[in-house]
């Protein structure tokens, strides 16, 4: 795979983290010699906007690269190294519609969580498989960096059809939290990791080789705002932040008078327009949250070309990792990656008290996946009876109709 240049195409360039990528690549232009970035997205108005932006942003950082733009997908994709993906099918509005829909049955309304990140996914997987033939016509060495949510669902549903990096910035929380509570640097944090994407927990943590104290563990748990820290002392494991819905689901349950979903489309008025006549990343972008993606995403695609072995947390097939789940089920975990791939490095067990909840989300998600790649309503059905956050029948089948209406244009 080695070349002197690199095309990287970014799918969903729209997406305000776009120029996170800009600068991270603008650090490492000599590991990684890329010489075009083509932007490419449906909503030829964001498309523009973000054009312009990273246009000026790259020159700003002293970044000499080509950027283009297209709506035409198979364009951005033919002759590239990576194809980045971050798309929303269906926009900030389809995305409320999910927070919505649960939230008027007494759900959990969050977009990845629960009914709302089902009914993304069902939205979602189609889009990406069309992508993954995409890559394989037209660029079939090339590795799909993902980012679009739920990541750890669409690496099932691509895994074994293109090569994929499913990637979250959140394997990195674990580690940057517990050295802002140290005073340490956070590449000498270190831990087991277990899990899936938005349900995992990091444990046996070691800073420089020494396992962690019960003193630095719990001021490491300080850092945690969702999940109740006496909890986290008796899981001994630094959970997602995404636990928040499962282990306060009375907490969790919207009463303020607008969606995530609803406050994301106010904030991104205002940062597109900054973004429209700024040349460096505006102030309004901060109110956005989220973001850290480029960190990760840029040192896979450097250890992957360089052949450079580097840790990441990474979804992956489970290969024996948990030994509660199938060998093929798309787990989140620590993996080596390098030019010849993604290997799952083995890990402790996670907390007994976890298994069965992991295995419950796990069940939910290969049942989704199943459904969104056949179209098949029973096994959708089915596995919104099989989440933990959902499991009733009589809730389930209305459900469901209304996900299916909206799904369908009804």
């Amino acid at each position: 795979m080695k070349d002197k240049h690199i095309k990287i195409c970014v799918i969903g360039a729209g997406s305000p983290y776009t120029p996170e990528i800009i600068e991270r690549l603008a650090q490492m232009q000599e590991a990684l010699p890329v010489t075009e970035i083509s932007l490419m997205d449906i909503d030829e108005t964001r498309l523009d906007i973000m054009h312009g932006f990273c246009s000026r942003y790259a020159a700003g950082l002293g970044f000499k690269v080509k950027i283009t733009k297209t709506i035409d997908r198979k364009q951005a994709i033919i002759g590239s190294a990576f194809v980045l993906t971050q798309i929303r099918v269906g926009g900030n509005a389809a995305r409320v519609k999910d927070e919505r829909i649960p939230m008027s049955m007494g759900l959990v309304g969050q977009e990845t969580t629960g009914a709302g990140g089902f009914a993304k996914a069902l939205r979602t997987i189609p889009v990406m498989l069309d992508i993954a033939k995409d890559v394989q016509e037209l660029a079939p060495n090339a590795w799909i960096i993902n980012y679009t949510n739920p990541t750890g669902l669409i690496t099932e549903a691509l895994t074994g059809k293109v090569k994929i990096a499913g990637l979250c910035a959140g394997g990195l929380f674990p580690r940057n939290w517990t050295a802002e509570a140290l005073g340490i640097n956070p590449k000498d944090v270190y831990y087991n990791f277990a899990g899936l994407n938005h349900m995992n927990f990091a444990y046996d943590i070691t800073i420089n080789g020494r396992p962690i104290t019960g003193k630095e563990f719990s001021a490491a748990a300080d850092k945690f705002d969702s999940v109740d820290k006496e909890l986290i002392l008796k899981l001994g494991a630094l959970p997602s932040p995404y636990l928040q819905y499962y282990f306060h689901k009375g907490k969790k349950l919207l009463k303020s008078e607008k969606t995530r979903g609803e406050e994301v489309m106010i904030l991104e008025k205002e940062i597109f327009h900054d973004f429209s006549t700024s040349s460096s990343k505006p102030e309004s972008l901060k109110k956005r949250g989220g973001g850290g993606y480029s960190e990760v995403a840029c040192d896979i695609m450097d250890a992957i070309f360089n052949n450079r072995d580097a840790w990441a947390v990474v979804n992956a097939p489970n290969k024996g990792i948990l030994p509660f789940l199938p060998n093929d089920a798309v787990i989140e975990v620590p993996c080596i990656v390098n030019a010849s791939g993604i290997t799952p490095i083995a890990q402790n067990s996670p907390p007994k008290a976890v298994w069965g909840l992991i295995s419950a989300v796990k069940n939910y998600e290969m049942l989704t996946v199943e459904a969104a790649t056949t179209g098949c309503n029973d096994t959708a059905l089915l596995a919104l009876v099989a989440h933990p956050l959902i499991g009733d029948y009589d809730l389930a089948v209305p459900l469901l109709e209304k996900i299916l209406e909206v799904l369908n244009g009804n």
